[in-house]
């Protein structure tokens, strides 16, 4: 907890650090960076190009110091989970903790001035450290569970056996480990990080990838969308990379699955709900379901441009044939090509209408896909009563949802 004095110090500086939250996590960025350059191989660079990464976390660290002082009341466990998941599959280090730290409050006291006398720059200094100290203690667990010993690396080679083109723009690489050992299995609804070495010296860059296959099996698979730049904004670095020169035999840096949510929690009737290449969990739960639980009732409901673009597509009649109580409905904004032979689905023109998607009242759901898509329809389904505790979700990137139920 944080102290008393240290509390009171923070309610009052709050606004102000609120106000100048993404020019303080800006200039961090900025002196940590150039301190130690070595560090922009961890950090995502498309997300420091658009400021998005400062936003996050300029509203992490706000809604932290908000929650310590009783300001809010959203539970903090769940996001603590995935934020300390999201590090442990890039390798975060105790170290590097205090790294971030020095920099970080130092950014505070060079946007805030003379207002950031020793007593708020100590209890600032309290507030980092509770939140550093809570996900060091669950990294330091992620890593036990995973298998690895304390300061062990987390990559592990892994050699591309098979390529294939699932829809446009989308390609799944299957993998097994350059050693010849063991495949770890994982949960559906976990990732994977996979780091790779840009062309041209620009350094190394991680990104994570849902694991798409069935767990249990003698590989895995990941399933990666090019990311095409509109506008000014560039193409994805890696998605690009990986599309255009990853091939058979060639080997990848990925480190263990992880990821605090499970696409097929619970126990009855299931509800998976997916966008784009937010499919990929989906997959991975309905391959694991047709080899474990093949007459659990499951929903699939998933949204894509067009037929052409919806990645797995020709896996539908299978897995319908493996899991008899599969009941699939899909929202194409096209729909040119929306018969698919062999499936009883129902192909719905435009985007989910949340009031429409098929639903039990005990159905335990998983979202995933663009933010926006997850936000539309969990508020749809919670104000049709699904309760906040049955609807599991998986983010991707610095965004994160409310807890509320609007």
């Amino acid at each position: 907890m944080l102290s008393e004095s240290s509390a009171a110090v923070v309610t009052a500086t709050l606004p102000a650090v609120q106000a100048h939250g993404e020019a303080i996590t800006g200039r961090f960025y900025q002196r940590m960076f150039d301190a130690h350059p070595e560090l922009l191989n961890i950090f995502n660079r498309s997300n420091q190009a658009t400021g998005t990464q400062k936003a996050a976390l300029a509203a992490a660290v706000v809604a932290y110091a908000e929650h310590l002082t009783g300001g809010s009341h959203a539970p903090w466990g769940p996001i603590l989970d995935r934020i300390a998941h999201k590090h442990a599959s890039l390798g975060i280090t105790a170290t590097q903790y205090t790294i971030v730290g020095r920099h970080l409050l130092a950014a505070v006291g060079e946007v805030l001035g003379d207002a950031v006398t020793d007593e708020v720059a100590a209890a600032w200094d309290e507030v980092y450290w509770l939140l550093a100290c809570e996900l060091i203690a669950r990294e330091a667990r992620l890593y036990t569970v995973a298998g690895l010993a304390e300061g062990e690396p987390v990559w592990r080679d892994w050699r591309v056996v098979a390529r294939a083109t699932e829809a446009l723009d989308v390609v799944s690489f299957t993998l097994v480990p350059a050693d010849g050992g063991p495949v770890p299995t994982f949960v559906p609804g976990q990732y994977t990080s996979v780091a790779v070495d840009l062309d041209g010296g620009r350094g190394q860059q991680i990104r994570q990838y849902s694991l798409s296959g069935r767990p249990g099996a003698d590989h895995w698979r990941i399933t990666v969308k090019r990311v095409r730049g509109v506008g000014d904004a560039p193409d994805g670095m890696v998605s690009t990379f990986l599309h255009e020169r990853v091939g058979v035999d060639d080997v990848l840096r990925l480190s263990p699955a992880f990821g605090e949510v499970s696409a097929v929690a619970g126990e009855g009737p299931l509800l998976l709900v997916s966008a784009g290449i937010g499919l990929t969990p989906a997959m991975a739960a309905l391959e694991h379901l047709a080899a474990t639980e093949p007459q659990r009732p499951v929903v699939l409901v998933h949204a894509d441009r067009a037929g052409a673009a919806h990645a797995f597509r020709g896996e539908l009649p299978r897995l319908h044939a493996a899991l008899p109580n599969l009941r699939t409905a899909l929202w194409y904004e096209d729909l040119t090509d929306g018969e698919l032979a062999g499936v009883t689905a129902e192909v719905i023109p435009g985007r989910v209408d949340p009031a429409l998607i098929p639903l039990s009242p005990d159905a335990h759901v998983h979202l995933c896909g663009p933010l926006p898509f997850m936000n539309t329809v969990r508020g749809g389904l919670l104000r049709r009563g699904v309760p906040v505790e049955r609807i599991a979700y998986e983010v991707f990137g610095p965004g994160m949802l409310h807890d509320d139920r609007s």
